[in-house]
């Protein structure tokens, strides 16, 4: 009889299971090398991608911006070698070839998102251990830096940050989508799913703008000539609808082409002069002083005024830009010769307090309301700050500020009898369905003149281009009513010497007004720099160029 260990047999019973337990333990949490290594190239992962974004078209149904196929490449450091990095040298930025050449955490490293197809073919030409590629969807501007600032720009997710993009983002935007990759312990990846998002719809809408691309087209080359034969600093020009309000062409300058991603960092580029930078007008707002002054009886039709080369106005001169004295000026010659001194006079006519808010009536000093972000207020000093000189600074066009796109509303209420419309540049929007769920239309914000103050401006504004200051406007076969204008430049408080902005705003045909149209060039440097030498030129070539190409037509049919 054996002698039993220890006296028990359960010592031994322990043991065994004691020996078991630390078995099964060490498989589980401590796994065999080799199966670790295998598990290891092995994964699952879900990875955002972007998808299809809305469409934006122009009144003709032509894409403005779309979405098309792209490729991106990723990096699974488990199976990259940071000796391969060289070989992307040229193709990738410097930042990411010095990041990947040294050992990488995780299994995810993003290389390039959304390339173009030269930069994708290369990188596939490498075969490269470790570096895969995923099917993106890549927003897409065919015409390149047409219309820009209007349309705006996404993020490298798709989410809109500027202009249309941004503003109509929730009806563009479709939600990212999720490829669910398998890697293979081959190191091949395998797509195992398609995109997908939990509380995606049927799909984007789409929004239609009331923009023709080929007016569009038109006024941004001719505005682009007249900043280089000036060698201006900025530039502006809009067409609308005086009908309906509509925008029919924005033009800023300078411009960007939203399909370069580098050009996004520069501020000065994106930003879209038409809506966002203010300005002193200068003389091209004497017309609405003076309809003003008639609507509120301080100035009849059949009065003259003398008009010397300078007055003295309270603590302040007013002077004539030509240097000269006009001697006695009707009503409308002060217009027609844009006399400063005449009209200092026919603004001090009206009390502060009167011409503040009517000046505030026709939409200065407020947001005109268009359909786009960035919109400047402009700058109008409160009725209690209108002392000394500043009524009559106010009356030739100083004292303000004011976006291209106050002046060119203000403007169109003259072409079409008296109505300040609320401007807008989208003509509809529709949801994922097809459903219209916005429509632009002609809005009446308030009526600011009478049909015969509106007529009569109308008939002074076509002697100004026939026989005053925008004679470098007229042409033959169309008869054009306008105002030229001249700022001058103010930076803390004090006008900079030799700095000025020239304007040039009106319509035509003047009797039946189909489009109205302000010309802005900031800051010419070549010499010239009156409204009449500059802004009415261009002004002038857009009206051939819209002629010769068929395009006038009733515009309020498109929407």
């Amino acid at each position: 009889m054996l002698k039993r260990v220890g006296g028990s047999p359960w010592l031994l019973v322990f043991i065994f299971f004691a020996v078991l337990f630390w078995r099964v333990a060490s498989l589980q949490l401590l796994p065999d090398p080799r199966v670790e290594r295998q598990s290891s190239r092995q994964y699952w992962s879900r990875v955002p991608v972007s998808t299809n974004r809305g469409f934006i078209y122009d009144i003709k149904g032509n894409a403005l911006a779309l979405s098309v196929p792209t490729s991106s490449f990723f990096l699974d450091p488990a199976f990259w070698n940071p000796s391969d990095a060289s070989a992307l040298k040229g193709i990738l930025p410097e930042s990411i070839v010095k990041t990947i050449s040294s050992s990488l955490p995780g299994r995810f490293f993003w290389l390039v998102r959304k390339t173009d197809e030269v930069t994708a073919g290369k990188i596939r030409g490498l075969k490269l251990k470790g570096i895969y590629e995923i099917n993106e969807k890549k927003r897409l501007y065919p015409n390149k830096s047409l219309l820009a600032h209007v349309l705006g720009f996404c993020n490298i997710d798709d989410k809109g940050l500027s202009g249309i993009e941004l503003v109509w983002d929730k009806i563009l935007f479709s939600p990212p989508g999720y490829k669910v990759l398998a890697k293979e312990s081959s190191g091949r990846t395998i797509d195992i799913s398609r995109y997908s998002h939990e509380e995606r719809t049927a799909g984007p809408g789409s929004v239609t703008l009331t923009v023709d691309s080929r007016i569009q087209f038109i006024i941004e080359k001719r505005l682009e000539e007249g900043i280089r034969e000036h060698k201006a600093k900025w530039g502006s020009i809009i067409c609308l609808d005086p009908n309906s309000g509509a925008i029919v062409g924005m033009a800023s300058w300078p411009s960007f082409d939203p399909n370069v991603r580098e050009s996004l960092k520069n501020l000065k580029l994106i930003m879209n002069n038409s809506i966002g930078r203010t300005y002193e007008p200068g003389s091209t707002f004497k017309p609405v002083i003076m309809g003003i002054a008639l609507e509120r009886g301080a100035v009849r039709l059949n009065e003259s005024f003398k008009c010397p080369y300078r007055i003295k106005v309270a603590d302040g001169h007013i002077s004539e830009a030509s240097n000269r004295s006009y001697g006695r000026l009707s009503v409308s010659e002060i217009l027609v010769k844009s006399s400063n001194t005449g009209m200092a006079q026919v603004g001090m006519r009206v009390k502060p307090f009167d011409m503040y808010y009517s000046v505030r009536e026709w939409g200065f000093g407020k947001n005109p309301g268009v359909e786009l972000n960035g919109v400047e207020d402009g700058l109008l000093s409160t009725p209690e700050q209108w002392r000394g000189v500043v009524p009559s600074n106010i009356a030739i066009g100083q004292g303000l500020a004011i976006t291209p796109l106050h002046l060119a509303s203000a403007i169109a209420a003259i072409a079409n009898n008296g109505y300040l419309l609320r401007p807008f540049i989208v003509s509809q929007a529709t949801d994922s369905s097809g459903q219209v769920i916005y429509r632009g239309e002609r809005q009446v914000v308030r009526e600011v003149l009478s049909p015969r103050t509106a007529s009569w401006l109308r008939k002074v504004m076509v002697d100004v281009v026939k026989k005053g200051t925008g004679k470098q406007a007229d042409l033959p076969f169309v008869s054009i009513a306008a105002k030229t204008g001249t700022g001058q430049v103010a930076e803390k408080g004090e006008y900079l010497k030799g700095k000025w902005v020239s304007s040039f705003g009106g319509f035509w045909p003047a009797e039946n007004a189909q489009y109205v149209m302000l010309v802005v060039i900031g800051e010419p440097t070549r010499g010239k720099y009156y409204g009449g030498d500059v802004a009415a030129p261009v002004f002038r070539s857009i009206v051939e160029d819209i002629y010769q190409t068929g395009l006038l037509v009733k515009a309020a049919a498109d929407w």
